[in-house]
């Protein structure tokens, strides 16, 4: 049973209101209760409880959407622009990328609304009747994390921010950025301080709340993260390390045996895999806009010969094109690694009444003819001669041929539980955290510290659950194949598309020089000012004191 934390009433809210700087209101020094539930709701029992469940629906404001996957993956050295779409300036890096981007300041508004109740929730929990103190603490503990999760988004995504520990009751424009360490000693201290008091694992009847497990992983980000920060200190990667490490061995989880069916949607979405998901239901009225990563990474698939749009191959936005560099290095083996086959569609079959077509993009033929069923487009991830593709009925997309609209479609999102084919909200949880990024996480962290053997060991376990049948053995790499350039390319293998990638390439600090060498679209324009976005022009401009109150990012 999927927990639902859309919890309508509580988001209208006044302590969610325009009660803070931050928040998207035309006239910030104006309260506006937008409905007749008060904020002295959140004091009873109800309202408490509804409040909690509420913090958690501000995670979909970046995970599973269009604004989350722009500020992760566009403009990376594995994603390029597709044909259509928005935000182009977070692949170009270009004159579009600045401070009033819609979604710069939607992910700011948002997120400091689920740090506000989270606020609100900590700072009345000791006053609450009708509840008990275990659920209390539990409760608490669990804003904690909320907390610290959506400052950690931010920090990655703006560097230092105003950092707000208590709830803010009255409009205000007092406002400051804090230093990169205060924000890590915030963020982890919130995390250490819920541990005792979460439950270890979901619970399948309340499924989606923070737990023992999530947190140590987030820790574990955290402190890789922290680890080539202003804020570094000499035993962040040890600490990582130990998170991770606990989270492999204490709480039960384990890799599926395969890939794919980590991402099966429905029942799949809640399995041994996950440790912390974000929860997306079929209910319009609770569902919000829904995941709608299935969206993005789709070829134009429904204007092809036989082939027209449908609920099965999904509404293509074509907005991130895989790199070359992703296709034929990061993917290069296909004979042992199972993970290309299973992370793109390479096959389309006739949807339409068939006949007879002349608009081909196979140079190979002047026609294609199908019937309902047949294949009509397949892509062999390598090149074909002439004669070869001339010998197939179907078209044959190959490389040379990819361009901007027609190109490997991830198939990690699709979601074919949509109730018609232009219905863009989709139902599936997005995966937030899964075990494969923890044995990662862990190898990292250990062969950062020289661990080189224990390193090998732990990214091991990730190619070999990945391998063909019959293919482990070739799949598993030696101590002296442990390098970093191998591992940033086995996270693009096992994590594609599951918003990672820019924070990643910022972590490592190569961000600039990785998508200068494998990303055309953006080597021209790239420079040091962004591996940070623009802080939004909304919160300068209502921060006492304008730019010298609240500083832009350089650069910008």
């Amino acid at each position: 049973m999927k927990h639902s934390y859309f919890i309508k009433s509580i988001k209208t809210l006044s302590v969610l209101a325009c009660l803070f700087v931050s928040q998207s209101c035309k006239d910030v020094l104006k309260e506006e209760v937008i409905s007749n539930i008060g904020s002295d709701y959140i004091n009873t029992a109800a309202g408490f409880n509804a409040a909690v469940n509420a913090a958690y629906s501000s995670l979909r404001s970046f995970y599973g959407t269009e604004r989350g996957v722009t500020m992760t993956e566009y403009g990376t050295d594995l994603y390029q622009a597709g044909a259509d779409g928005s935000f182009k300036g977070f692949h170009f890096y270009d004159s579009q990328l600045i401070g009033t981007v819609s979604i710069i300041q939607e992910l700011w508004d948002e997120t400091y609304k689920g740090i506000n109740t989270c606020n609100a929730v900590i700072d009345r929990a000791p006053k609450i009747t009708g509840i008990t103190d275990a659920v209390k603490k539990q409760r608490v503990a669990e804003m904690k994390f909320l907390r610290a999760h959506f400052y950690f988004i931010l920090l990655q995504q703006f560097g230092g921010v105003d950092l707000r520990l208590s709830e803010t009751v009255v409009p205000t424009k007092v406002t400051k950025r804090a230093s990169e360490a205060d924000m890590y000693k915030a963020i982890i201290a919130d995390l250490e301080a819920a541990l005792p008091d979460l439950e270890k694992t979901a619970k399948a009847s309340d499924y989606g709340r923070a737990t023992k497990a999530a947190t140590e992983h987030l820790l574990a980000r955290v402190y890789l993260t922290k680890a080539t920060s202003s804020a570094k200190a000499s035993d962040d990667y040890a600490k990582a390390a130990t998170y991770a490490q606990t989270v492999i061995s204490s709480y039960g989880f384990k890799l599926l045996p395969d890939f794919a069916s980590v991402f099966t949607q429905g029942a799949g979405e809640i399995n041994d895999e996950v440790i912390f998901s974000i929860q997306y239901t079929s209910d319009p009225l609770t569902d919000g806009a829904g995941n709608t990563l299935h969206l993005y990474f789709g070829m134009q698939y429904d204007v092809q010969a036989g082939m027209q749009r449908d609920i099965i191959y999904d509404r293509p936005f074509k907005r991130l094109k895989p790199t070359t560099y992703a296709l034929e290095t990061v993917f290069k083996d296909r004979v042992n690694d199972s993970r290309y086959k299973k992370t793109f569609r390479d096959t389309w079959l006739c949807n339409t009444a068939g006949g007879t077509f002349t608009n081909v993009f196979d140079n190979s033929k002047k026609s294609v003819t199908f019937k309902p069923g047949d294949t009509t487009i397949y892509i062999p991830g390598v090149e074909w001669t002439l004669a070869q593709r001339a010998a197939k009925p179907y078209q044959v997309l190959v490389p040379s041929l990819y361009n901007q609209a027609l190109f490997p479609t991830l198939v990690k999102f699709m979601d074919p539980l949509r109730p018609d084919k232009t219905y863009e909200a989709g139902s599936r949880d997005y995966l937030a955290f899964r075990l494969a990024d923890t044995y990662l996480i862990l190898a990292e962290a250990q062969l950062l510290q020289g661990k080189t053997k224990e390193a090998t060991d732990a990214i091991n376990m990730v190619r070999r659950r990945a391998a063909w049948p019959g293919k482990e053995s070739a799949m598993e790499i030696t101590q002296a194949q442990m390098t970093m350039d191998f591992l940033m390319e086995e996270r693009g293998r096992e994590l594609l598309g599951e918003q990672t990638r820019w924070l990643d390439l910022k972590r490592w600090g190569n961000l600039v020089p990785r998508v200068k060498q494998y990303n055309s679209d953006a080597a021209a324009n790239i420079k040091d000012t962004h591996v940070l976005r623009p802080i939004p022009q909304t919160q300068i401009d209502r921060s006492q004191g304008g730019a010298s109150g609240f500083p832009q990012n350089p650069g910008y």
